[in-house]
């Protein structure tokens, strides 16, 4: 059974958010250094616009919801057996294969913002005109400064201590967000070798549906 490949469409706000997406992660491998504001806020906006992408799949049309596309190991087992046998099918949306890659880099992408945002912070706490941001610094200092009591030595130590904590956590974030940037771009790399794949394969070019006025 061949099919004969539908033009398939996506609506603005998918496009928008897919080169979005692509942009900032682009943007944070190869312009920011890591660490520094500008990263930190590229990463902020990949996380808003990861979640717009992520609420249009439960009100956007019926190509771009999470029902057009379900996550299927054994829908894309048997999508591979039809690439193997050379029998073309349509789909409204991403292919079963295609599918569980979205999936996953979107699975990969929460998990380098969650763990962003363990070692940042939230936006509102590096936002200049934070009064907490403004003030903390000289309650910590007015807190660590001497005062002759007993109790002086014992804060230090459990300042300490917290400190050392929290830069432990810090170290395993980090290495979760370092190990999971990793995965996403090799993860992008095989999203790409699949576009190209079916596009020869389907004898069209799946790219040209994410350009604007692509169908």
């Amino acid at each position: 059974m061949t099919d004969a490949p539908a033009g398939r469409r996506w609506d603005p706000l998918v496009k928008l958010t897919h080169w979005s997406i692509a942009l900032a992660v682009l943007a944070n491998a190869v312009l920011t250094e890591e660490g520094s504001a500008s990263h930190v806020w590229v990463g902020y906006a990949l996380a808003a616009i990861l979640a717009l992408r992520l609420l249009w799949g439960l009100v956007g049309p019926a190509e771009a919801r999470f029902s057009a596309f379900p996550p299927s190991p054994r829908r894309a087992i048997a999508h591979m057996g039809d690439v193997l046998a050379g029998r073309r099918r349509t789909h409204p949306s991403h292919n079963p294969l295609g599918a569980l890659m979205v999936y996953a880099i979107w699975g990969t992408l929460l998990v380098i913002i969650a763990t962003g945002v363990a070692m940042a912070g939230l936006p509102m706490a590096r936002s200049p005109g934070n009064p907490a941001a403004e003030t903390g610094a000289p309650l910590q200092t007015m807190t660590d400064e001497p005062d002759g009591s007993e109790g002086d030595d014992e804060d230090r130590e459990a300042g300490a201590e917290r400190e050392a904590g929290g830069e432990r956590d810090e170290g395993i974030a980090e290495e979760v967000h370092e190990m999971a940037a990793n995965l996403l771009y090799l993860l992008i790399l095989l999203h790409i070798a699949g576009v190209a794949f079916e596009s020869r394969r389907q004898r069209t070019n799946l790219a040209l549906a994410m350009l604007p006025g692509g169908r």
